[in-house]
């Protein structure tokens, strides 16, 4: 079985992923120009200082309680969603952005990132390098762990900016 390389998964996702939202008329109401690039200014971890089972959730000021429940409960259907089970710290900071950037326009994202069982000392670096990339990322309003159906602590809902 052949392995697709990065840069034609990158060249499909281009073409698949380019999001045009149309109004009620069939007129776009999102241009291309009105897409804002890839987040590059993240930093990363070296230590993991959250526990596997820690539930973390975060909020810029003037989120309403409303919207910190629906990801606190799993109120949310068809979200994008990635898996970062395995991935080092710089590789998850580079498929993260990625994600983001192609599903900037969804309200909502669904990232797993474990509860980092194989960690030393019992604190996940996964984990602590995903909430210090979504505190950095300016999209980021608010996230919460998810309910147990969803990954629990090991996953998170983002609420991004409209």
């Amino acid at each position: 079985m052949n392995q697709i390389n990065e840069k034609d998964k990158q060249l499909f996702r281009d073409t698949v992923d380019a999001e045009v939202l149309m109004n009620k008329d069939g007129v776009n109401q999102i241009n291309k120009a009105e897409r804002k690039p890839a987040f590059t200014a993240y930093s990363f971890v070296l230590d993991g200082r959250i526990g596997g089972e820690e539930i973390v959730n975060y909020a810029q000021d003037g989120i309403s309680e409303k919207q910190i429940n629906i990801m606190k409960h799993g109120h949310i259907d068809n979200t994008a969603s990635i898996d970062l089970h395995g991935y080092t710290p710089e590789k998850a900071c580079e498929a993260l952005s990625n994600f983001m950037y192609h599903h900037q326009f969804e309200r909502f994202v669904h990232i797993i990132h474990g509860k980092g069982y194989r960690s030393d000392n019992e604190m996940s670096v996964l984990k602590t390098q995903v909430v210090d990339f979504l505190k950095q990322h300016p999209q980021v309003l608010a996230f919460h762990s998810c309910p147990p159906k969803d990954g629990g602590a090991g996953a998170v809902f983002a609420l991004l900016k409209k």
